[in-house]
């Protein structure tokens, strides 16, 4: 199977080297697996590689029983705890991947512990009682969030490019060859332990223009591909094509940059420049109930009922979508206030606000795509840069990808905002 993609970027296979996420492509998805998987009708962590877990009382121990008989690729043998533990650890050491602290803390917390008490056992004593709502993003469906198991013995004998580039692991498919800006090779694993893939072969093929990619499936050279919301109606005259869909696959948001409360690395000197009260949607003082933490609330109120995210979905997502309640929360709705407490779009509103904060004639701020691959997001991320345009902001519109932004959120020297495109939570 051929399927076109608009960007491939490099070929990652070990967790800890992954640092550019994108919505729909992520090279551990077909190759790798991990504890767990997420359920998209249940909301919840089902069991994957991990058979089963067991959560003390207090949620502070963690018990994971690992599936026996798991096979990695390329002949390194039967996975055991060694590779779980040695896979999470990897995650834990990372500079590039976005849960690095998460694991460090959850599975390898100085106040903690951890034993193996045999090859299929891991227990983990986080030191204190742990929500399941971050390891969720671990321990669920690989993706760049997550721990995928890879093998040990292969990054003890061949290395950690090797273990990378050619990597060991347990999914239904197995590397066989990838180039950066052309394609990903990957065979099927026979008599996989969860699931044999359909055919033989799955390629991922890079090409950047939708035209090509339309031009590519129509004349058969492509099986599927990735496609743009206006290119449906060509996709469906072609005799025989069905329109895949994944509900709830992506969800969009704004994050607000430069108001990190945290103290100086050392203990003393310079604070972290992740903070900056100079910013008008940042409070110069860090107690909730003071008049400057209200002055920052309303201007960040302002920015958000400017914006017709109704407009949004109907006319850039064409539909295919909706308004959430909250970032980051999606498939837990139900947990959340109703959309009735939302906030409407009510731009005299937000013009009123931006007023009684202080700001009658708006004010200076920079706004990114980030570009990760989720359909229409610079076009919606433009129609936020237009909507805080109408009430008085003055907006430097960066339209770059994620890859060449993420380097200066991580280094907490980026200061104004991002459209942010993430799958389910």
């Amino acid at each position: 199977m051929k399927v076109g993609q608009k960007e491939l970027g490099p070929y990652v296979g070990n967790p800890k080297m992954i640092g550019n996420p994108q919505i729909f492509l992520n090279s551990a998805i077909p190759i790798t697996e991990t504890l767990g998987m997420a359920g998209f009708d249940s909301g919840a962590v089902v069991p994957m590689l991990a058979e089963s877990w067991d959560i003390s009382s207090d949620a502070q121990t963690w018990t994971f029983h690992i599936r026996k008989g798991v096979q990695f690729h390329k002949g390194f043998g039967e996975m055991t705890v060694e590779d779980v533990v040695f896979s999470h650890r990897q995650i834990a050491d990372s500079e590039k991947h976005a849960r690095s602290a998460n694991a460090e803390e959850m599975f390898f917390a100085e106040n903690g512990s951890q034993t193996t008490p045999d090859d299929y056992t891991w227990v983990v004593d986080m030191g204190q009682p742990f929500s399941e709502v971050p390891i969720y993003e671990l321990i669920g469906t690989p993706r760049a969030v997550g721990a995928w198991m890879v093998s040990k013995k292969q990054w003890d004998e061949d290395g950690e490019e090797e273990a990378n580039f050619n990597t060991a692991a347990t999914g239904p498919w197995e590397i066989d060859e990838a180039k950066t800006g052309e394609f990903w090779r990957m065979k099927a694993v026979e008599d996989h332990w969860r699931v044999t893939p359909a055919f033989a072969e799955l390629i991922f093929m890079e090409i950047p223009e939708e035209s090509a990619r339309v031009a590519g499936f129509k004349t058969g050279n492509l099986d599927t591909f990735v496609m743009a919301l206006d290119s449906i109606p060509e996709v469906e005259s072609v005799k025989g094509a069905t329109l895949m869909q994944v509900p709830n696959a992506v969800q969009a948001g704004i994050n607000f940059y430069g108001q990190l409360y945290m103290p100086a690395r050392d203990g003393g000197g310079e604070s972290w420049p992740a903070y900056n009260p100079d910013n008008p949607w940042v409070s110069p003082n860090s107690d909730i109930t003071s008049p400057e933490w209200a002055t920052a609330r309303t201007v960040r109120l302002a920015m958000a009922i400017a914006i017709d995210r109704e407009a949004i979905v109907l006319n850039l997502l064409q539909g295919f979508g909706r308004p959430i309640t909250l970032k980051d929360w999606m498939g837990f709705e139900d947990r959340l206030p109703s959309p009735e407490e939302t906030w409407p779009y009510d731009p005299a509103r937000a013009k009123s606000l931006l007023a009684e904060a202080g700001y009658p004639d708006g004010f200076k701020a920079t706004l990114t795509t980030a570009i990760r691959g989720a359909p229409s997001e610079v076009e919606a991320c433009e129609a936020v840069a237009q909507y805080w345009d109408a009430i008085g902001i003055d907006v430097d519109f960066q339209n770059v990808p994620y890859g060449t932004y993420r380097p200066t959120a991580v280094a907490r020297t980026y200061e104004g905002m991002s459209c942010h495109n993430v799958g389910p939570r």
